[in-house]
């Protein structure tokens, strides 16, 4: 699922309805595949909250209302400060027990999803991602496996909260799904082919949201170079962050390209790709003290020199 908007963004005069399974809607926040989201208050206590809900008016959509309750199962089960919680789940159902529409009620985050909203220094860039890839590890430890990261799914605060959300395509570890599930510019090969995923598919996917983040542009995936003449993914025939953004530091570019190794097994794992996010902060955090730190020194010699 992929927002239109960041939920701090409301969308006035959108056709909305004014009760959702007792929760009284108060705004429109944006869509996704299947579903619409929505701002809501709880009944008792009066606390805002987000209602993602879909109907199912055929057949199709019956993946949707599938996906939903996956995402609700997986939300209740981990709790991560980075994971937007999942707070109850709510259907209609049919004398034969069909669900005919449901509704996950989850917290309401004021952010913005990184798509449309590129971080611009790099500092800011890998602070979001030291704590996405905390969200990410705590889905690991508890067995589960995203399966979906990507720009719109990572959303920022203006106090540089982060929250990765959608777990509508999270599954456990191992799990081996019958159809291609993911996003073409961010999705890892094994995905593609339909093999088992690992906590390395979202480290995969992680790089690839990393190289957008860094370049502006998409790494080549197998899914887009199946649709092209060329269905070779090659290692040796990918740009490099910092070939492509001379800003990016040589051992950030290094951590991304690996991140997004062909071979599963090539991949690091997601605890070392987070400790080397944090040293490559520090050294950033460092350099910019420095900087700072001679322009000062500059600024005082030459009030001195006025003064003289």
């Amino acid at each position: 699922m992929s927002m239109q908007q960041g939920e701090n963004s409301r969308t006035s005069g959108t056709s909305m309805p004014k009760n959702l399974f007792g929760y009284e809607v108060l705004d429109y926040i944006g869509q996704g595949a299947g579903s619409l989201i929505y701002v809501v208050s709880e009944p008792q206590t009066r606390q805002v909250l987000a209602l993602k809900h879909v109907v199912r008016k055929t057949d199709k959509d019956e993946r949707f209302i599938e996906q939903l309750e996956a995402e609700y199962e997986v939300g209740r089960k981990v709790s991560h400060p980075a994971l937007r919680k999942c707070l109850s789940y709510k259907a209609t159902k049919t004398l034969l027990r069909k669900t005919t529409e449901a509704a996950l009620i989850m917290e309401l985050f004021d952010g913005k999803p990184l798509e449309g909203n590129r971080p611009i220094g790099l500092r800011q860039t890998v602070d979001i991602f030291i704590k996405t890839a905390q969200a990410l590890a705590g889905l690991h430890k508890a067995g589960y496996v995203h399966c979906d990261l990507k720009p719109n799914n990572i959303l920022v605060g203006s106090n540089g909260e982060v929250k990765v959300i959608d777990l509508g395509q999270t599954c456990a570890v191992g799990t081996i799904k019958s159809r291609i599930q993911g996003t073409p510019d961010y999705i890892s090969p094994e995905q593609v082919k339909c093999e088992a995923v690992s906590a390395k598919t979202d480290v995969y996917n992680f790089g690839a949201t990393l190289f957008w983040c860094l370049t502006g542009k998409n790494l080549p995936t197998l899914f887009t170079l199946k649709k092209g003449e060329n269905s070779i993914l090659s290692d040796d025939l990918m740009d490099t962050p910092a070939k492509l953004n001379p800003r990016c530091p040589e051992p950030l570019s290094n951590l991304v390209m690996e991140c997004v190794r062909v071979r599963v097994d090539k991949r690091p794992e997601m605890a070392d790709v987070e400790r080397r996010l944090e040293i490559i902060l520090y050294s950033l955090q460092k350099a910019a003290a420095a900087a700072a730190a001679a322009r000062n020194a500059g600024t005082d010699t030459g009030v001195r020199a006025v003064a003289v």
